[in-house]
């Protein structure tokens, strides 16, 4: 969808996202108290809860609502509830988007690279394990079938 909106020049994008478009920012919970520090906002550039809507001109922005076709999650998204990798919530919408971006990078990382891809967000409620593994599930659901097939029958190099 595209939008054209006229904005305060001092409300921030993840206060015109919420309050005018009824969309969440990247990171969901963020609000301008928290500006900056909880580290939910997945792609390691600036923060809609730090960067002004006007500074968002012209750019295109996908929040976690976006990801989802014609009814099905986007497999990342199915890949953390299948795998159990959601608990509050509070850090979800990060780390899903996080995950893409690093998955667009490197399609099949392995734990570590996982791990150090998504370490600029905060999961207080588990120690990351099925947030991995639900990045490296997502990572084979992401491959084109013929190549998942392939590795089934042990020739996937």
């Amino acid at each position: 969808m595209s939008y054209t909106d006229e904005v305060e020049p001092r409300t921030l994008l993840v206060q015109h996202l919420r309050e005018k478009l009824a969309r969440w920012a990247r990171s969901s919970a963020a609000t301008p108290a928290t500006a900056g520090l909880h580290g939910a906002c997945g792609r390691p550039q600036r923060e809609s809860c730090s960067m002004l809507a006007v500074q968002a001109d012209g750019c295109e922005i996908t929040t976690i609502e976006g990801l989802a076709r014609d009814g099905q999650l986007h497999p990342v998204q199915q890949a953390f509830h299948d795998n159990h990798a959601l608990q509050c919530g509070f850090c979800t919408p990060g780390m899903i988007m996080q995950a893409i971006d690093l998955l667009a990078d490197d399609p099949d990382p392995d734990e570590r690279t996982v791990r150090q891809g998504l370490e600029g967000n905060l999961c207080r409620c588990t120690g990351y394990q099925n947030i991995v593994r639900a990045v490296q599930d997502a990572a084979h659901r992401l491959k084109p079938a013929a190549e998942r097939e392939r590795e089934a029958v042990g020739g996937g190099e």
